[in-house]
């Protein structure tokens, strides 16, 4: 056994559109080394920083994230016995380790990122940001009430008609 403490740099796209480790992050590397018959058993933890965008207010958003791995590799005669493409590797006696992070980190994402648990997101009718205005609100007119609105309306326009046209004079004393 073997233990190893590596730091190094986030590859490209190791994440979602959403969230992800950004390319060139420092990450922080502790794994451990075991030789097993099939070949050698790599387990530990990955630190990074993660940033992102919320999934409701559209704010981004910056943490770190810790994500355990654990994969075996294979010596290359294991693998010519064995026809499992999901079978990773000892190349050269190297080990090529971005693959399996790559699936350990992006399992452990957020499927839906948000900057706090309880943020109230966007307004639906204007897009503004309900943390920063927590009274936000718009005068809502029930549909149902749009034709009694516009008959109103109408009956207001017949008033102003009849005290007057549109030098305020009224039609019956203009005959005089």
């Amino acid at each position: 056994m073997r233990t190893v403490r590596r730091d190094g740099t986030a590859p490209p796209d190791l994440g979602t559109e959403l969230v992800g480790i950004p390319a060139g992050a420092d990450l922080e590397l502790d794994l451990r080394l075991e030789a097993v018959m099939e070949g050698v058993l790599v387990t530990g933890q990955v630190r990074g920083p993660l940033a992102g965008q919320c999934v409701r207010c559209l704010e981004d958003l910056e943490s770190e994230i810790e994500v355990d791995l654990q994969e075996l590799f294979v010596y290359p005669e294991r693998s010519e016995q064995d026809d499992d493409d999901e079978l990773r590797e000892i190349v050269d006696e190297y080990i090529d380790l971005e693959p399996a992070l790559r699936d350990a980190v992006v399992l452990a994402l957020p499927f839906q990122p948000v900057c706090r648990p309880d943020c109230p997101g966007l307004c639906p009718q204007c897009g503004q940001r309900l943390a920063d205005e927590p009274g936000h609100r718009h005068e809502e007119q029930d549909p149902r009430w749009e034709a009694l609105r516009v008959l109103a309306h109408q009956g207001e326009l017949a008033q102003q008609g009849d005290e007057g046209g549109p030098d305020g004079v009224a039609e019956d004393e203009k005959e005089s």
